[in-house]
């Protein structure tokens, strides 16, 4: 078989025997995927052995001799069919894909730059480039002006108070609060003057060396 390019673009989905034996390739694009078939080519000596193994089963087996020697003839001529309608495949499909010179890839007429005679990929739509680029931006900016907003939120937060995410007394979840909201445990406290790092006790509401309220 002389050398056929569309090598890794197509879909073999080709019977070999029984009653829907025949051949159909499927190619696709490589950039949106999309599919052309050419037409279907039954392939009738395969289909023959089809239906004589049919009749074989329906007669006990009587043509079961027949049934053999026609799938074994059906075997036998079936790489050379399958290679030319193969070729002839291809040759229709060189009709709705190109090649990349580029990227070697094989794209379909909508995903061509038919300017350039490069796949969209490579070469992609000026004014397509120009509306992406321009919504990019716009999501670029957003969230640009979004962080700033929420750096100004921040300066509203307490980030110096520590904070008990478990509640040690029943185990839930306390999303950072200051009283568990299953048991109502106080939460966070503190063990440590945050001005002269004395020692506090459970329940103190100011330091006992410094007189900080904490």
């Amino acid at each position: 078989m002389e050398e056929v390019k569309f090598s890794d673009n197509y879909t073999d989905r080709s019977e070999s025997t029984g009653v829907k034996a025949g051949f159909q390739f499927e190619f696709f694009c490589e950039r949106c995927h999309d599919t052309w078939r050419p037409e279907f080519v039954p392939y009738r000596g395969g289909r023959a052995s089809g239906w004589l193994g049919k009749a074989a089963g329906i007669f006990g087996g009587v043509l079961g001799g027949a049934a053999d020697a026609a799938s074994a003839l059906a075997d036998s001529a079936w790489g050379k069919a399958h290679d030319e309608t193969f070729k002839t495949a291809v040759e229709q499909a060189k009709n709705h894909f190109h090649r990349c010179a580029r990227c070697y890839q094989y794209a379909c007429d909508k995903c061509w730059n038919t300017g350039s005679g490069l796949c969209l990929n490579c070469a992609p739509d000026a004014e397509v480039a120009i509306e992406a680029a321009r919504a990019q931006g716009e999501v670029d900016g957003a969230v640009e002006m979004a962080t700033e907003e929420g750096k100004q939120r921040s300066q509203q937060r307490d980030v110096k108070r520590d904070r008990q995410l478990v509640c040690p007394k029943c185990g839930a979840e306390t999303k950072g609060a200051k009283f568990c909201p299953d048991c109502g445990q106080a939460l966070a406290q503190k063990t440590a003057c945050p001005k002269c790092a004395a020692k506090l006790t459970a329940g103190a509401k100011f330091c006992p060396e410094c007189g900080e309220k904490v």
